[in-house]
């Protein structure tokens, strides 16, 4: 009988857990209606603010800004945007994994010089490398339960000022990028120096409308100046990149929650299953045990 109650416990403690996440799974989905609707918002202005700094880049001589040429010094940052919490999957360890491989290709020189910063968006990725010793610039844990565009503007500032004061002449974005429920793309985008050709992922390059497609043989009147346009739209280029990125983090986040908390849920259906079996025949030997016993008692009795 004790081993009864051990099943029983067993599967009583399974279905707790079967009904936590469940209840996961069910807030993981509610979020991330809410995070693609903000993504599926961001990515036509962000492109379109992308495509606008090219054209200025390519076609006007006077369009130059300090911010597309790199300064003279061997530093990198790295700015790798994981989740605040677990139980997502392979969602944070694929980003580190990302970045733990950019690193090894084209930055292992800068590491042991001591000339490779990293700027960790959420507590996965800051306690991971922190851990290992790695230069950690900022501190931006728990704040993706308040998203807001003051977040980007706030990691920008810290990358823009490392890049003016010739601390790192490189920034570079990890993060993942939100393709659809069950899937993301993991991407290594350029922040600064400016890239002088339009830096496009994989869904936007082919989410891109036809008519959107690069056309800079059009000749554009500028008012004001060029130079004037750069200096408006440069900030804003920045943060609102930095904000796609964390927006696409942010849903990509909630997708791969909601299918691990899915296949949690049938995984825990499914050993429910398999123990509930096993305590039936269990129970079965028991009361055919006790019939046993009482059949020998009684022969024994008329005898």
């Amino acid at each position: 009988m004790a081993n009864l109650r051990d099943i029983r416990n067993r599967i009583d403690s399974i279905e707790n857990t079967k009904q936590v996440t469940r209840a996961m799974k069910m807030v993981a989905a509610a979020k991330l209606r809410r995070a693609q609707e903000r993504i599926f918002h961001a990515r036509p202005y962000a492109y379109k603010l992308s495509e606008l700094i090219a054209h200025l880049t390519d076609e006007l001589e006077d369009a130059g800004h300090p911010l597309f040429v790199a300064p003279e010094t061997d530093g990198v940052l790295l700015v790798v945007i994981t989740a605040d919490r677990g139980l997502a999957g392979a969602f944070n360890s694929n980003v580190i994994k990302t970045a733990e491989a950019t690193i090894e290709e084209r930055y292992t020189k800068e590491r042991a010089r001591g000339d490779l910063y990293l700027l960790c968006v959420g507590r996965k990725g800051h306690e991971h490398f922190e851990r290992r010793g790695y230069q950690l610039v900022g501190d931006f844990r728990g704040v993706f339960d308040n998203l807001t565009f003051q977040l980007p503007q706030k990691i920008v500032e810290a990358a823009r000022e490392g890049f003016e004061r010739e601390i790192w002449s490189e920034v570079q974005v990890v993060y993942n990028e939100f393709k659809n429920t069950i899937s993301q793309n993991r991407i290594v985008e350029p922040l600064l120096p400016l890239p002088e050709e339009q830096f496009l992922t994989p869904v936007m390059a082919e989410d891109a409308p036809p008519e959107q497609t690069s056309d800079h043989g059009v000749d554009y009147i500028f008012e004001p100046s060029a130079r004037d346009i750069m200096d408006v739209l440069v900030p804003r280029f920045l943060n609102y990149q930095v904000w796609r990125a964390l927006l696409e983090s942010n849903a990509a986040e909630q997708g791969a929650r909601m299918v691990a908390m899915d296949n949690a849920t049938s995984n825990a259906e499914e050993l429910r299953d398999e123990l509930q079996l096993k305590y039936n025949r269990a129970r079965q030997n028991a009361i055919t045990m006790e019939i046993l016993d009482i059949s020998s008692g009684a022969e024994a009795l008329s005898s």
